[in-house]
């Protein structure tokens, strides 16, 4: 518990420090172990705080509990980008192992739009290891920005040496990809008529290639939800009949995966094409194509063990806050669940911590 509290600290207190009754520090404290309880309205941590109050004190030192315009205060108030930059590091540093795949996905949480302008919904990218849950970087994107140069820039600072990063047809982009080797990682991007010469070459050898010499292939048929999935891979021996590869720095592939979804009596079939620096085989190339599904995954449970877009906070720092203690959250119960001989849904651990201070309590031993 002394960890999460050192760590915590770091992040800076914006108050005049003659009029503070509160720690910053203690504020967050209370905020993230209610996030892990799966409350994050002010109201409710307000509530649960004032009912756990012996829980804090023992746990954490905690002998006041602040009221409600505290807490919207400080949310208000803090570095959002600094309290995400801290949680990042808990994460990595606690993290048992981080994996090789790291996908970016864009999330916007729609109660912040303006009325009649959806698209000016608060949206934060995501870095994140597929393998492990752990959240290698992000950022927020506005209005009046994309994805696209918001990742570029997060390329600076995180590390993707050794590592493939996945991404959607909207990061196909060619400084991307070259900022992306020159960092000494690889890349897997879908690619859609966004980049349409490229997409019509590609497509046009897959429908016509007839010689399954030039092509490897691989397939995987799983139940999932309820249906079944044929998964298919197939990749060219060789580009050399691709033009304009050079362009694309790193470029060592192609690749495409026709996904066959059958669920009671309905059925689609639908192929992706991708583009790669990687040289591998196809069965490691439709694992990774796969693997991008798991930000999805993570962003679908923020909305539905979370309410995230319900969330009704009304700054943008204590979205950024919660959007982060959200993912911390996601990534201990995960931790905690996979250790249990008898597993259950993250969604129901959360409730199991709210009503049992022990069970909470080993949730947070990991830190």
């Amino acid at each position: 518990m002394n960890y999460i509290r050192e760590k915590l600290t770091e992040i800076e207190d914006r108050r005049h420090q003659s009029y503070v009754t509160h720690k910053l520090v203690d504020i967050l404290i209370i905020i993230m172990v209610a996030v892990l309880c799966g409350l994050d309205e002010l109201g409710d941590i307000v509530v649960y705080a004032q009912n756990k109050t012996e829980f804090f004190n023992k746990n954490f030192g905690i002998e006041r509990i602040p009221s409600k315009p505290t807490f919207s205060r400080i949310l208000n108030m803090v570095d959002g980008e600094g309290v995400a930059k801290v949680i990042i590091e808990i994460m990595k540093e606690k993290a048992e192992f981080l994996g090789d795949i790291i996908a970016t996905d864009g999330k916007a949480i729609r109660s912040t739009s303006e009325t009649g302008k959806p698209h000016s919904a608060l949206q934060i990218l995501t870095a994140y290891m597929t393998e492990s849950g752990v959240v290698l970087g992000q950022m927020a994107i506005h209005e009046k920005t994309n994805e696209i140069p918001v990742f570029q820039e997060m390329l600076n600072y995180i590390d993707v040496q050794g590592k493939t990063i996945t991404g959607d047809a909207m990061h196909c982009q060619k400084e991307t990809c070259k900022k992306i080797i020159e960092k000494g990682g690889n890349y897997v991007f879908g690619l859609k008529e966004n980049q349409k010469t490229l997409y019509d070459d590609i497509a046009l050898f897959f429908n016509s290639e007839i010689n399954s010499e030039n092509i490897e292939t691989y397939t995987k048929i799983e139940q999932n939800g309820g249906g079944i999935e044929k998964r298919n891979c197939r990749k060219p021996i060789n580009i050399g009949w691709l033009d304009g590869k050079k362009e694309w720095t790193g470029l060592g592939s192609v690749f495409a995966v026709r996904r066959i979804t059958t669920v009671k009596n309905t059925t689609t079939d639908v192929t992706s094409y991708y583009i790669t620096s990687l040289d591998s085989t196809a069965e490691n190339l439709l694992r990774i194509s796969r693997e991008h599904w798991k930000i999805e995954s993570m962003h679908w449970l923020l909305d539905v063990v979370f309410s995230e877009d319900e969330c009704g906070v009304l700054s943008e720092n204590g979205h950024k806050t919660l959007n982060i203690l959200r993912k911390l959250a996601l990534l201990l119960h995960k931790q905690y669940i996979a250790k249990q001989p008898k597993k259950c849904s993250i969604k129901a651990n959360l409730l199991k911590c709210l009503v049992n201070e022990d069970l909470l309590v080993d949730v947070l031993v990991s830190l």
